[in-house]
């Protein structure tokens, strides 16, 4: 019989708030956290908006000395961490730390670090360079910097699947618990790629929305206007943890991980199938692992990243998987809001679907005004809705083609 695997903890950074409840609050408000980008002149830029966070201090969390030490998406990693390890209450010096790890997944990695230290390379000679250039621009600098954190010895890995690096690491994470390879593990994703050359290198894609005049606009899923992504930065972290090890400490539990699927299309490196085959089965593949019948699912936090292939395909692949109770199910993408915060987003998404099961409280898709006659399910549009609800899925897909989802719900009877 598997380990049962909980959530006992929330952590979260992202441009509309970075303390989890609030975060929420303003999610259900329908509230955006898109807007001109202020840290570097972006007026020469196809596209000049994100989720950038403008009020960012360590402050509470590590002396500026040790903050200079990471890359920012390292930084988001650590607050993100440390709120969620202070949610969840947990000692980790009455706990045995060699059963205790870190997965995080990050789809870029140190992107400023190595544009910093690049052109002091240029502009100086090689012998400026910063020693600290590899340990900040490493995408397992987040993962390992949380564990030397708690000073946690178990499993420790990072992951990069691009947009589903998040979801993936939770599904690792998941499954090390599951294996009892470890009772708790802090997972989810960080990102910090809204510096010069991250918005150069999508905009050269033609992959953003170049909604310049109306930030708060620009993303929207579903919607027949829509023109592309808006690139975010952030983290969203969880603690899991074995369900009885969590009862034994008298936990609060959020919510339990009932299952996850991982999939491929195996067909481009940057289009998703346009029938969402592979979509499809990462969401079928999550239902079969967590025996649960589609018709038990209340609500999908969809991928929905505001590009036109993609939300089609998402939207074709749940009516796939859920067949009749497509209809039924209410969906809706946070993306409209956030942005992309890329390989960050599957950890604040699945924040997101947990407090939505914890509240009852369906997040809106704001902006979606005129629905793409393609993309003709419940996606929640602009206003959140209150429906009660035991089982919801998280979907990430990520460029490489990767597939991942994410099946969580109440905590059932026979706990």
């Amino acid at each position: 019989m598997k380990r049962r695997v909980v959530v006992t903890g929330l952590g979260a950074v992202t441009s509309l708030s970075c303390r989890v409840e609030d975060l929420w609050t303003r999610i259900c408000s329908g509230e955006s956290g898109i807007r001109l980008i202020e840290r570097f002149d972006a007026s020469f830029f196809r596209s000049q908006i994100g989720g950038e966070i403008c009020d960012w201090s360590m402050d509470g969390y590590m002396g500026p000395k040790e903050a200079k030490k990471l890359d920012r998406f390292a930084q988001f990693a650590m607050v993100a961490a440390i709120d969620a390890v202070r949610d969840s209450g947990i000692d980790f010096s009455k706990t045995d730390v060699s059963r205790c790890g870190v997965i995080l997944g990050s789809g870029v990695g140190g992107l400023r670090e190595i544009e910093v230290q690049h052109t002091r390379m240029i502009e100086r000679g090689p012998a400026k360079v910063s020693a600290f250039t590899v340990p900040k621009m490493m995408s397992n600098a987040g993962s390992g910097q949380v564990s030397i954190q708690f000073g946690l010895t178990g499993p420790n890995t990072a992951v990069a699947t691009a947009c589903a690096s998040a979801s993936n690491a939770v599904a690792d994470a998941m499954r090390t618990i599951r294996n009892d390879a470890a009772d708790v593990m802090i997972t989810g994703g960080s990102e910090a790629a809204v510096t010069p050359l991250g918005m150069a290198a999508f905009s050269a894609m033609r992959a953003l929305s170049e909604r310049n005049d109306e930030p708060a606009r620009a993303s929207r899923p579903f919607d027949a206007d829509r023109d592309g992504f808006v690139l975010s930065e952030g983290a969203g972290l969880v603690v899991l943890e074995e369900l009885e090890h969590a009862k034994a400490r008298g936990a609060r539990i959020y919510a339990e991980m009932l299952g996850f699927g991982v999939t491929a299309d195996g067909s481009h490196i940057t289009q998703p199938d346009k029938d969402g085959v592979g979509a499809a089965r990462a969401m079928a593949n999550a239902l079969e692992d967590g025996q649960i019948d589609p018709a038990e699912v209340g609500y999908i936090n969809a991928h929905g990243t505001s590009t036109m292939l993609g939300d089609q395909a998402e939207t074709a692949a749940i009516k796939t998987v859920f067949k009749d109770h497509a209809r039924q199910l209410s969906i809706s993408s946070t993306k409209s809001q956030l942005g992309h915060l890329l390989g960050a987003s599957g950890g604040v998404e699945l924040v997101l679907t947990i407090l939505a099961l914890r509240d009852g409280r369906i997040p809106p898709t704001i902006n979606l005004d005129t629905p793409d006659p393609t993309c003709d399910l419940d996606y929640t549009p602009n206003e959140a809705r209150d429906r009660r609800i035991a089982v919801a899925m998280s979907n990430s897909f990520g460029f490489g083609g990767h597939n991942a989802s994410l099946l969580v719900g109440l905590l059932r009877n026979g706990s």
